[in-house]
Parts: C-alpha cells; structure tokens; sequence
C-alpha cells in the first residue's frame, strides 16, 4: 500500500492553510497514494496558545472536520487529518486531536494526544497543558488496502514519540503503522527527530509514516520538518527536509513479515 506523509508550514489563516492542504492531498491521490496524513496543527498555527481556543470544533461538527471528510470522499483516499483543536466541557482546554476519515467520508477513529510538550531552554519556551487537555487512550484502526490487504494504524502525535511505552502497547495491539504527524521545533527536531523515528520502527517492527510542519512560520516558529517514512527494519525510506510537499512510502507485507520472523524480538519481551 502506497501512503503519503503531507509536510506543510501553516500560518494562522484558516482558508489558506486548508486550501494548502487540499492541494497537498490531490497531488498524493495523483501519485497513487491510498492514506495520506496531514501534519499536526495542519488548519492552524496560531499566534498565541489561547488561538487554540479560538479554532476548537465540536467533536462531529466544524469547518475543518467537513474539509476532511469532503476530502476524503472526493479523493477515494484514507486521510488522517494531523491534529486539531476540539472542544471539552471546560471553556479553558481543547483536546489536540487526531482524526481519521475512510474514503466513504465517515469519521472512523478520534485519537486525543496523550502526552503535552513541555520545553524551556532560556530562548524558547512551550508548555502545552496551558490550553490543551491530555488524552487517556492509545488507538488503532483497521485500514483495507485497495489489493484486499489490511493494515493495523497506530495512532500518536509528535511529544508522544518520546514514550515508547505508547508504542509498545500499539504494537501489542497489532499495529503495522505508527503515525506520528508533528510539529517538533527546530531545535529537538535537529537533536532527535530521525533517531526517536527510526528507534520506535525498529524496537516494534513496524512502518512510521510522519508528517511534520517544515519551515519558518508567521508567528516566528520554526519547526524542524524533514517529515519521512521508514520501514520495520529502520531504514528511511523517503523525507523531504523543508517547505511544503508530499513523501511517499509503500507499505510491503511480505518485507515486514520476514522481518518479524527473522527477528522475532517483540515475542522476546518481559517487562
């Protein structure tokens, strides 16, 4: 199976960064893609953490969930929608949700981000919990594959990539594909981005297909990009490292398979 990790840099226009990605996406359908996944914040990287508040949909209902599904269904693709901001009972916090649409247009799996960045090195500060509630729940879907194959997904999101206990359990769920759609500042993206990427296919066997945002944004963030997609036994497969565009990967059951059976490590664990 062919799937497409979609690098952008988004700025806070809502219409601009949805039309960027509509864009994106059609050329991953025309390049034979069958899942394509957008990179976290995709609809809007806004000025201010509040801005979040601002963007947040009900779950089920809002612009850019239509997009997703719309695009989806008019595409024939499995799309991901990155993250986006989505209401909770409390006014002050949003879930970073990651979204996924079958190419009916049906919502088919909700994955809110587990674990909230956190980073201050005395030139850039993050913290993400000021607006942002933490997900529970690690996730899966079932993809089917237009040769009749089935891929298990594994969703996460970005920090999450620092918790291979996470991936650990998505693996132990089956899961062929982790997905890890980003936004990793220049400046850990540099330190670790591909290491940690490479590191959680290798120890669960498994794809990672991860689309981040590229390049310098209009709020004077600068993420690190370099979105790529790498096979079981940790090779990177392709990657682009700035500026808009569209990776793509092939998924290859029999690759993984006799991976698997010639490093049988996932069977071999205790703890």
């Amino acid at each position: 199976m062919k799937v497409a990790a979609v690098q952008m840099v988004s700025g806070a226009s809502l219409e601009a960064n949805l039309a960027q990605a509509r864009s994106l996406l059609s050329q991953a359908c025309d390049r034979g893609a069958e899942l394509a996944v957008l990179p976290e914040y995709f609809a809007a990287m806004g000025h201010r953490d509040q801005d979040k508040l601002a963007h947040a949909e009900a779950p089920g209902n809002g612009p850019v969930q239509d997009f997703l599904a719309d695009a989806a269904r008019t595409l024939g693709l499995w799309i991901v929608g990155g993250t986006l901001p989505l209401r909770t009972g409390d006014g002050t916090r949003v879930t970073n949700s990651s979204l996924a649409f079958a190419p009916t247009g049906e919502r088919v799996a909700r994955y809110d981000k587990i674990h909230l960045f956190q980073f201050d090195n005395g030139r850039e500060r993050y913290e993400e919990a000021r607006v942002v509630a933490a997900g529970r729940q690690p996730v899966t879907l079932d993809i089917g594959a237009r040769d009749g194959s089935l891929w298990r997904v594994g969703l996460s999101v970005c920090y999450d990539l620092r918790f291979p206990e996470l991936y650990r359990a998505l693996s132990q769920a089956g899961a062929d594909l982790l997905l890890v759609p980003s936004a990793f500042t220049y400046t850990t993206g540099q330190a670790h981005w591909e290491l940690l990427l490479r590191a959680r296919a290798i120890e669960n066997l498994a794809y990672v297909l991860a689309p981040a945002q590229g390049g310098q944004h209009e709020n004077g963030r600068r993420t690190w990009g370099h979105s790529m997609c790498i096979d079981p036994w940790g090779q990177v497969q392709a990657q682009q490292a700035q500026g808009s565009g569209v990776v793509l990967g092939t998924l290859e059951r029999p690759r993984m398979q006799a991976w698997r059976e010639q490093l049988p490590a996932r069977e071999h664990r205790i703890l």
